[in-house]
């Protein structure tokens, strides 16, 4: 006899979903936590919207919250790195006098 562990996500008496996950049942449920709380801030909106436009519209926005904090920033790329300190070790005066003053090295 094989015995199967199920977690139930149940809301107001419904049950909604189940899983076999406790990880996935506990995600589903803050999801619906948040569109829970998004159907709220609808039903405060200047706009009207029936009960049943209302849920599915504050479960879409849950579902697709990553979508609603705008695009993603692509990390700045980092700046070329100096050849080696061996390179800068043979930098002479004479190479000095040659460079503008925002690329001298100083010399040890």
């Amino acid at each position: 006899m094989a015995v199967t562990i199920q977690y139930l996500v149940v809301r107001n008496g419904i049950e909604k979903m189940t899983f076999t996950n406790k990880k996935e049942a506990d995600a589903y449920d803050r999801l619906l936590d948040l569109a829970e709380h998004l159907d709220e801030v609808l039903e405060r909106a200047p706009i009207s919207l029936n009960e049943t436009d209302r849920e599915a519209l504050a479960l879409f926005l849950a579902e697709n919250q990553d979508l609603l904090s705008g695009p993603k920033k692509q990390p700045a790329k980092k700046a070329a790195k100096p050849a080696s300190k061996a390179a800068d070790a043979e930098l002479t005066t004479d190479d000095v006098a040659d460079e503008p003053a925002d690329q001298i090295h100083a010399v040890a």
